[in-house]
This record gives C-alpha cells, sequence and structure tokens, in this order.
C-alpha cells in the first residue's frame, strides 16, 4: 500500500526525465485507487492509516473529491467511489481498441457456448476484467469489469503468463503467492510446471482455483512481443464432461483466430 511522509515527497518523485511528481496528485490516485478495492466505504481514519496521510491534508482531499463528484460521502463520516469514477472507467473500456474488436466474437462465442465468456487484461500482477458476456443458464458466472484478481489464481493470468519467460514470470510475482480457493497453485515450482503445460496444449485451466465449483478454460490473445490479454470461458462443474470440455476449447481457438486476425 502506498504511503506518504507528511513532509516529504515519495521515493518515486524524481521521474520522466528530472520532472518532479505533484505529491497532491499522487495522494489523490492513491485515495482513489484504495476506495476502488476496499470491499466497503471507508473512514477518514482507515484511510489516513492505510495510506499514511496526515488526517487534515486526507480531510482535505477527500471534500475535494466529494465536492467534485469523484467520491461520495454517505453522512456518517464514510466515503466511497463516486459516479465520475464510474464514468471514467467505462470511457477507458468503450475506447479500448482491443475491447471493441473482441465484442462481437464475445457476443458470437457466447450465443454458441450458452456460458459465460470473459475478456481480461494483465495489469501488474493482477489481471482486470474488460468485459463480460454473462451464461444463459440460471446458475451463471458473474464477474463484472473492472474486478481484479491475482494472476496466477485464474485461467485467464495463467494463459497470459505462460506465453512470458519464466525468469520474466518469477520477477512479476510477489514473493508469497496468496490462494484463492484450495486449489490454488501457491508453489512456484508447480506454477512453473503448470505454465509449461499450458504452452504445449495451448490453453489454460482454471481447476477451481479462483472460485469453487468452477472452471474456466482461457487462451492468451497473442498481440504483441508477449500477450497481455486473454479470452475466456467460465463453467460450473456441473455442466462438464470431456466431450463438452474439447467443445470449448476449440471454441475459443476459434474466438482467438477471429480476434487476431
Amino acid at each position: 500500500m502506498t504511503q506518504f511522509a507528511p513532509d516529504s515527497l515519495p521515493q518515486s518523485a524524481e521521474a520522466g526525465g528530472g520532472v518532479r511528481s505533484v505529491k497532491s496528485a499522487e495522494r489523490t490516485i492513491a485515495v482513489l485507487e484504495h476506495l476502488s478495492s476496499a470491499p466497503k466505504a471507508c473512514s477518514l481514519r482507515e484511510l489516513a492509516t492505510a495510506l499514511g496521510l496526515p488526517r487534515a491534508s486526507g480531510y482535505a482531499l477527500l471534500t475535494t473529491l466529494v465536492s467534485t463528484g469523484w467520491v461520495e460521502a454517505d453522512g456518517g463520516g464514510r466515503y466511497r467511489l463516486g459516479i465520475r469514477a464510474l464514468r471514467a472507467g467505462m470511457s477507458y473500456i468503450e475506447r479500448d481498441d482491443l475491447v471493441q474488436r473482441a465484442r462481437p466474437v464475445m457476443n458470437d462465442l457466447n450465443d454458441e457456448l450458452g456460458e459465460t465468456v470473459h475478456l481480461a487484461r494483465l495489469d501488474g500482477v493482477e489481471i482486470v476484467y474488460l468485459a463480460t458476456n454473462i451464461s444463459r443458464h440460471s446458475l451463471a458466472v458473474v464477474t463484472r469489469p473492472g474486478r481484479r484478481l491475482p494472476c496466477w489464481a485464474t485461467g485467464l493470468g495463467k494463459a497470459i503468463l505462460a506465453g512470458r519467460p519464466w525468469a520474466e514470470v518469477d520477477e512479476l510475482l510477489p514473493e508469497t503467492l496468496e490462494p484463492r480457493t484450495v486449489h490454488t497453485l501457491t508453489d512456484r515450482v508447480a506454477l512453473r510446471a503448470e505454465l509449461e503445460e499450458i504452452r504445449r496444449r495451448g490453453h489454460a485451466v482454471d481447476e477451481q482455483e479462483s472460485t469453487l465449483g468452477l472452471r474456466c478454460f482461457a487462451v492468451s490473445l497473442d498481440l504483441g512481443r508477449v500477450p497481455n490479454e486473454a479470452l475466456s470461458c467460465s463453467i460450473p462443474l456441473v455442466r462438464l464432461d470431456p466431450e463438452r470440455e474439447e467443445a470449448v476449447v476449440a471454441a475459443l481457438l476459434r474466438a482467438r483466430a477471429r480476434i487476431i486476425r
């Protein structure tokens, strides 16, 4: 978590050819990012403690963000993201070339399989969901755009990591791989072997590693030197059999080819 000393700039202050970063701007970004990942609204004390903010300047910053619509106050001294943050996030997705290119393919894939389809991008050590087509079944996987999950615990993330040299992956990952479920691979040796197997067979499988009762099949979208995005289909185990799995993987590979073209 980003923290700030009261009377000094962050260590990253010198960047961009000697241009000093603006402390107030970094604090603003830190507050917005913390609120975006917090499971519930936060008090001033919680924000100040988590980010190392002086209470007085933290209150002034929150007051400004509330007045401009980026943060909302609930009247009880707690804060959450405001509607302007939603507008900024939707604008990012609506203007993303890959999302626009992938949407018709995802629609067709969703129609063909009847299951939930995801498009995601690697951001640091997390994958960020960019677009989702929900299953037509009553028992469905629902993941909103903007949701973040650790890359090592998802089929999407493993598909992306498998397209990179292990030395690069090892440097990217945190020292401790926290589990999402009891099935999450948290041992580096096991994860490396899994990534090698993904490269061999051409697709990744998340075997209840992110969500219990769910299997996710994913393929990377090789659009650059190394992949940074992936496409997946998530299906409850009760609707799967070997024949169905083969059909899902084949459909994902065809969809990938269409997007890359």
